[in-house]
């Protein structure tokens, strides 16, 4: 899970990076097909949040 969070942490900076058009064609494409998480980056960056929370909860140590 800790994957999965790291990996969403790019990503909502990727969409962020995207939505103030800051990465060229690549930002364009992004925010053609995921308009709401460039408006709202946060959005995925809060979706991290819950699965570093779910991965420290169910880790088995």
């Amino acid at each position: 899970m800790y994957f999965v969070a790291s990996a969403l942490v790019v990503l909502s900076g990727l969409f962020y990076a995207a939505g103030n058009h800051e990465i060229g064609s690549l930002g364009v494409e992004m925010c053609q097909y995921g308009g709401s998480f460039c408006d709202n980056p946060h959005y995925v960056l809060a979706g991290a949040g819950l699965a570093a929370i779910w991965g420290a909860f169910v880790s088995v140590r």
